[in-house]
């Protein structure tokens, strides 16, 4: 057994996680919560890892992203999966669960978890004790985000997203659009899907009427004119879009040799070009909304989206240039951060950060090979997001998606759901040789999603 003793900052479900691992690993661990002496604007109950709704926890299906990084987390032995599935009530194809019995089997869990102590207490500056991991979530303390600017340097902190659509390549009516960049500068780096006058007017009316995201009490949205949601733009006047992120200039649609009215542009958002972020598209529009106005555009009339649109107050740090492989503040050792404040989306991704981080420290004090898992994995992929620097703009936060993970070779034609089925089966057989490798850990229960070949059509 460590003697070193590790502080985790946050109740959470990241801080709850790594906590646990770290204890279940021999090393001594002191978890310190705020609650429920004071609690975030978003908090109602005193418990630990408490949800908004039953189906926080998405989907469970092995072809979704999110369903493969719960199936790893299951068989990792993870304590959220555990107390999820000891909660869990029927929702058809998702993970649901009685929020409050979820809470309490995990405060459970903390106070029977041999060497881990809770203490109920506000961290208003990163504690001085080393090593200590920052779990604090979207909505951490002002004193506390005070300091950790203070620490990292306050350009590397953000405090609201700014999140653009992103949709799947094979769902591109390709016949209706065409790479070219304004000028022809640069190479061909967008795509354009190019509007005329009248499809363009009813786009931005449908924008402007479109049901919007009312923002919490708490949160008070900070908007840069560089990056203003597209609906504001668009309540502004019908030609403000056209002159700003859909200006036609510089831009020849080859199916008319004409410039376009308006245009969207997408840009590749990974490498491989298996997704595409609509540039200047963050927005509050409902997603259901989103996913209807979107499609008005030519060429997305089918889109898949991959992520859709989202602005909110948020805390979370540019990981990819502060962190390292094991979630450590390069600049600071013996600091660490994991959840949503390393910019991953979702409870599941957070308890997936707080899993890796606490399985990593727990290696590194034990003096064992860090052995991080495969980038093909879900897990893998999440560490991928952390480390990967944006291929343009700023970094922000995401859930998991397939297009973290390495594209298949020589597959780019494949419909979606066989080239996901391929991805989580290659995922799968990447993961078990390093569950292995890690110990082979008891999984935290029985599996709740049906095995690939019994899934219905996502």
């Amino acid at each position: 057994m460590s003697t070193t003793r590790v502080t985790v900052v946050g109740g959470g479900l990241a801080g709850c996680e790594a906590a646990i691992q770290l204890a279940r690993r021999g090393i001594p661990v002191t978890l310190v919560e705020m609650k429920p002496s004071k609690r975030t604007p978003a908090q109602s109950s005193d418990g630990l890892c408490e949800l908004v709704c039953s189906n926080s926890l998405r989907g469970a299906a092995l072809s979704n992203a999110v369903g493969l990084l719960k199936e790893e987390l299951r068989l990792a032995g993870s304590a959220v999966m555990q107390c999820a599935l000891e909660a869990r009530v029927p929702a058809g194809g998702a993970l649901a669960v009685d929020r409050e019995r979820f809470s309490q089997g995990m405060m459970d869990l903390v106070r029977a978890t041999p060497g881990l102590e809770l203490e109920c207490a506000e961290a208003t500056a990163i504690p001085a004790a080393r090593p200590v991991v920052l779990a604090t979530g979207p909505l951490t303390s002002d004193l506390l985000a005070a300091d950790l600017a203070r620490t990292i340097g306050g350009e590397h902190l953000a405090y609201y997203d700014a999140i653009a659509p992103i949709v799947e390549a094979d769902s591109i009516d390709w016949s209706k659009v065409w790479r070219q960049s304004r000028y022809d500068k640069g190479g061909a780096d967008y795509v354009n899907c190019g509007f005329d006058r009248e499809g363009y007017e009813a786009f931005v009316r449908a924008i402007v009427e479109a049901e919007k995201v009312v923002p919490h009490a708490f949160e008070e949205l900070r908007y840069f004119e560089g990056c203003l949601p597209v609906e504001v733009m668009a309540e502004r006047g019908v030609d403000t879009l056209r002159y700003g992120p859909l200006k036609p200039v510089g831009l020849v649609d080859p199916n008319t040799g004409r410039r376009p009215y308006a245009v969207v542009q997408l840009r590749a958002e990974d490498l491989a070009g298996t997704a595409f972020n609509l540039v200047g598209f963050q927005s509050r529009m409902t997603w259901p909304e989103q996913r209807r106005v979107f499609r008005m555009i030519p060429g997305l009339e089918r889109a898949e989206f991959v992520r859709l649109g989202a602005i909110h107050r948020n805390t979370f740090v540019d990981a990819p240039n502060l962190l390292d492989e094991t979630m450590q503040l390069r600049a600071h050792e013996g600091v660490y951060l994991a959840g949503q404040i390393t910019g991953v989306e979702g409870y599941i991704e957070s308890a997936a950060g707080g899993f890796l981080c606490g399985l990593m420290l727990a290696r590194r004090l034990r003096g064992e090979p860090l052995l991080p898992p495969p980038p093909t994995t879900a897990l893998g992929a999440l560490l991928s997001h952390l480390s990967r620097p944006p291929l343009h703009g700023t970094y922000q936060p995401s859930n998991v998606t397939w297009a973290h993970v390495p594209a298949l070779e020589g597959n780019l034609r494949l419909k979606k759901r066989e080239r996901y089925r391929k991805l989580a089966e290659r995922g799968q057989d990447a993961f078990a040789p390093w569950l292995e490798a890690m110990g082979s850990p008891t999984p935290s229960g029985p599996p709740f999603a049906p095995p690939l070949e019994d899934e219905p059509e996502p």
